[in-house]
């Protein structure tokens, strides 16, 4: 037995407006309502539902919280244009571009923050 792949993550936000603005103005993601009012950022074939602090759906981690998240999303683009886009969009740069080791090996990185202050980083693999 063993898992092969992630579907979809649970990020729980503080205000789900500036959380969405942030991943599709930002990140270029899309936005999609689902459920009883649920909604998801799309990527690829993954998703990030959202559960607002107060108003969680059940089941939920225990301890969920704004801003306490590490992500790590992939691009194709060239990571300096994505340093240009957040000076662009107001998006402070954390660290980066620096040489990191993902899941298939080196990879280049720089790191955001979002509107909880999880770290969003954005990473690209060599061609």
């Amino acid at each position: 037995m063993k898992v092969t792949s992630l579907d979809h993550l649970v990020l729980t936000v503080q205000d789900l407006d500036a959380t969405v603005d942030f991943y599709t103005r930002v990140l270029g993601m899309t936005v999609s309502a689902f459920g009883e009012g649920r909604l998801a950022l799309k990527f690829g074939t993954q998703k990030v539902n959202l559960h607002e602090r107060g108003n969680e759906f059940e089941p939920n981690a225990r301890r969920a919280q704004p801003g306490s998240a590490d992500l790590c999303f992939l691009t194709d683009d060239p990571l300096e244009l994505w340093v240009d886009h957040f000076e662009q969009e107001g998006v402070d740069v954390v660290a980066g571009p620096v040489q990191k080791i993902g899941a298939l090996g080196p990879m280049g990185s720089i790191y955001c923050r979002d509107p909880d202050g999880n770290l969003v980083e954005i990473s690209s693999y060599p061609a």
